[in-house]
């Protein structure tokens, strides 16, 4: 069993993995070390993770299951713990936010931790002759919607397409799972008396008849909102949201074609098309981590409802921290990342709601009400990485939706003098 020793996180390989473990009696969150001849589990607390050596997993599937079949098969009482795949370089800030999220969620939100656990039924499926890789959601992470073998190959060669060009596009599998194509792809269409070129984003859909039929989502010059959308009419808000950054922001009510029933949904526009992507809000999934940081569950109420949420000490490959604005992407089937161009189209309106939460606590109502008018918050009993208490001051800047923390008041007597300026103002009208 490799492992490698956390001393210098900056030379870790960035695509080797590694274990989390929950201890289901005692609740505690710890970082695999390995196995001892009795089958007993050897773990790190991750905050003490710097000098200790860990369990490192070459993250291609074949050598992660490989190597997680026979650690599980010789754990002594397996079904004592839940094991969970992270990036190295990350494990031990995700292992001190998976924590949190256990100590402070609810019994349903804990239960919640299902979908990211390692199945070894999974595993073993995989190592089948056959099988497939499945991720802790019991997702196929290779799988194939659709075989090569039931594309209609000729009818794509009317269109200058072929197996072979699609694969040079790196477009291929996309299809083959059953996505679009993530960039444009020129066809060529010949209908004898009528020739010409188009670009599109291009997808498989079978048919009623069990056959695969290719389907074309051409460049539109920009959405038609004139039209009501499955039964729904946007508003000049809806509008600007869908134009700027791709993501109407909420959850809204359209009318299925066929049954007529109302079902909530959200709503995107595909940025290389313009053509507009709903999927049903039952179908959303969060995930429970989202580099390094997990989120607590008004956090992931907030981006089920597609509404754009600011996180703060996100750990990218490099290993370093980093703050951005997340949202849920009707069109990716995913939370992306928001540009900071695209933070600011957004505006002061998305982000005029103030987190209820900071750093792990909960604001009270005084603190809610001074922040949401601009001024500053006296904040205690936080606690850092360590266990230590600490306090300090807080404001929230609507303009990015983001919240400004310091040790002392830098900000005292700006608001004194905003004030004052806003009744200059009002005695010379």
């Amino acid at each position: 069993m490799d492992t490698v020793t956390n001393e210098q996180p900056d030379i870790i390989k960035k695509k080797a993995d590694t274990l989390l473990v929950l201890h289901h009696e005692t609740g505690t969150v710890g970082i695999v070390q390995g196995l001892g001849e009795d089958g007993e589990l050897y773990t790190v607390d991750p905050r003490e993770l710097n000098n200790a050596e860990i369990v490192s997993i070459d993250s291609n599937e074949n050598s992660f299951a490989e190597f997680y079949a026979g650690f599980y098969h010789q754990l002594k009482e397996p079904e004592e713990f839940s094991f969970f795949k992270v990036r190295e370089y990350e494990a031990g800030q995700t292992a001190l936010h998976l924590q949190k999220y256990i100590n402070d969620s609810s019994d349903e939100g804990r239960r919640e931790l299902k979908e990211y656990e390692i199945s070894i039924e999974s595993v073993e499926a995989y190592r089948r002759p056959g099988g497939e890789m499945k991720d802790q959601r019991g997702e196929a992470s290779n799988n194939y919607l659709y075989k090569p073998e039931q594309v209609n190959w000729k009818m794509m060669e009317k269109l200058g397409l072929s197996k072979e060009i699609l694969q040079e596009l790196g477009v291929l599998e996309s299809m083959l799972k059953g996505y679009k194509t993530d960039k444009l792809v020129p066809v060529h269409i010949d209908l004898g008396t009528v020739k010409g070129s188009i670009e599109a984003r291009l997808s498989l859909r079978g048919n009623d008849f069990g056959e695969v039929e290719l389907m074309f989502h051409p460049v539109r010059t920009m959405p038609d909102f004139s039209i009501p959308f499955f039964g729904y009419t946007f508003s000049e808000e809806d509008k600007r949201n869908l134009m700027g950054n791709g993501n109407m922001g909420r959850v809204v009510d359209l009318v299925h074609r066929i049954t007529g029933e109302k079902v909530p949904s959200l709503i995107s526009r595909d940025r290389l098309t313009n053509e507009l992507i709903q999927v049903k809000a039952e179908f959303v999934r969060i995930p429970l981590v989202i580099k390094g940081v997990t989120l607590d569950e008004q956090q992931r109420k907030v981006l089920r409802e597609g509404k754009p949420l600011y996180l703060e000490n996100m750990l990218s490959a490099r290993g370093t921290l980093f703050n951005a604005a997340v949202q849920y992407n009707a069109d990716k089937r995913y939370v992306e990342f928001l540009l900071d161009k695209n933070v600011r189209r957004l505006g002061v309106e998305d982000f005029r709601q103030v987190p209820e939460v900071f750093r792990g606590k909960n604001l009270r109502k005084w603190q809610m009400e001074k922040l949401k008018v601009g001024e500053v918050a006296y904040v205690d009993g936080l606690v850092d990485k360590n266990g230590k208490r600490y306090q300090g001051y807080l404001r929230f800047e609507k303009k990015v939706g983001k919240f400004e923390f310091s040790f002392k008041n830098v900000w005292k007597g700006e608001w004194k003098q905003e004030l004052g300026k806003s009744r200059k103002r009002g005695r010379g009208m």
